[in-house]
């Protein structure tokens, strides 16, 4: 927060060989933003013509946080300069609780956020507001509250999709509920035209209290959602639910893993998934049955799962991000805790399996020597992705590389 904060940009060469692959870095490129600002929590989506855009936090001391968005140039493989949403001021800037941006295919650009909100029955509770924009960013309408109902005094970790008929759905999780059991409500909604996300309703109950969760919209029109689930009053595991009927109703959840976790506590890091051809990929933080990062799969897109297995043999190792490769596989971002000689550091992890799930390569973005958290993942065209992170501790800065993949690629000098 004290000193000049930079956006990192590094090429990196990703080589896949069959299932062995590699990474190769050259040295960082950086552009200079403001003195004394801090910039944190990004997040990755594409605009109407594909491009990606990356929105994040900036905070100059003393200021309330501001949401900021900024287009990546393929040109000059750079972000342009940032633009800021002034209706976002006092935005909470927290990893897990990270400021989105939605294109719709209309033009309208939807950017949602969480702030602060303690009270006597939540200390730590938290509101969603949004902000619309009918002018590709030019000017936004003033913050609305996603929830106007007195009674929800906490909103929080929400996540964003488009649907096929170009709306928007939204999940969160919510203070109401109709039970005396522990946990929180995943609530749904969904934009209806320039009116904003209409009729709220619960979809789940007994929800962990503050883990990200995570909206899916498969090519099939199917809509996923995955949240940590309190089972059985104590069992902590990610679950399943979908609708196939454009959010009017939901499944019952099913758990993705039965890792049988049980904690009196919430771990503050959620679950991811996407989909390929092979069906419905999985990555979430456990400590039921092993500690870190796991991964699993549902060919038949979230009636069955395989049974898990380890993304990183470093028990640390949380806050996982998954996306489909444009030329074939997945790939998982992670951070974790590593120690060189007594000290501790934060890195950012990154794997890619094959389409059906199997490791091709596990390799590290950054050094040890950082301390870097919250990595975000966004496929960039069919030979590139770009992935982005949080890094810096007091001196917080936002940071990102753009990994390569194909046997024959170069780094672009």
């Amino acid at each position: 927060m004290k000193n000049n904060l930079f956006f990192v940009f590094v090429m990196t060469l990703f080589s896949l060989q069959n299932v062995n692959s590699q990474i190769v870095q050259t040295d960082a490129e950086f552009i200079s933003l403001e003195k004394g600002v801090t910039t944190t929590c990004p997040f990755l989506t594409s605009d109407t013509q594909g491009r990606i855009v990356m929105s994040f936090g900036k905070e100059i001391k003393g200021k309330d946080a501001v949401l900021n968005f900024s287009v990546f140039d393929t040109e000059r493989n750079k972000f342009d300069l940032p633009v800021e949403i002034p209706s976002s001021k006092g935005v909470e800037l927290h990893g897990e609780n990270m400021p989105k941006m939605v294109f719709k295919p209309n033009g309208e650009i939807i950017a949602v956020w969480g702030i602060d909100n303690p009270t006597p029955k939540k200390k730590y509770g938290g509101l969603i507001q949004y902000s619309q924009s009918f002018d590709g960013g030019k000017s936004w309408s003033p913050a609305t509250k996603l929830v106007k109902d007195a009674d929800g005094i906490d909103q929080r970790y929400f996540d964003i999709d488009l649907l096929p008929n170009g709306e928007v759905a939204i999940i969160w999780l919510d203070n109401r509920s109709k039970t005396d059991l522990d946990g929180s409500t995943l609530y749904y909604a969904q934009t209806n035209g320039k009116n904003g996300f209409q009729n709220e309703k619960p979809v789940g109950e007994t929800t962990c209290q503050c883990c990200r969760t995570d909206l899916y919209v498969g090519k099939n029109g199917i809509i996923y959602a995955a949240y940590r689930d309190i089972i059985d009053e104590e069992i902590r595991d990610m679950v399943l639910c979908y609708s196939s009927d454009n959010g009017k109703t939901f499944s019952a959840p099913k758990r993705i893993s039965a890792d049988d976790w049980k904690i009196n506590g919430c771990p503050h890091t959620g679950p991811t998934m996407t989909q390929n051809e092979t069906g419905l990929h999985f990555a979430w933080f456990t400590m039921g049955g092993g500690a870190g990062v796991f991964y699993a799969n549902s060919p038949d897109n979230g009636r069955n799962f395989s049974q898990r297995v380890s993304v990183s043999d470093n028990p640390s190792a949380k806050h996982p991000q998954i996306t489909t490769l444009g030329t074939g596989g997945i790939l998982i971002v992670w951070d974790e805790t590593t120690e060189v000689d007594g000290t501790y550091f934060n890195r950012i992890g990154l794997q890619h399996r094959t389409n059906d799930g199997k490791i091709s390569d596990t390799k590290f973005l950054t050094s040890v020597e950082s301390t870097a958290t919250f990595p975000v993942v966004k496929i960039l065209n069919e030979k590139e992705a770009l992935v982005a992170w949080s890094q810096g501790g007091d001196e917080e800065k936002v940071s990102y590389k753009i990994v390569r993949f194909g046997m024959n690629a170069e780094v672009d000098k």
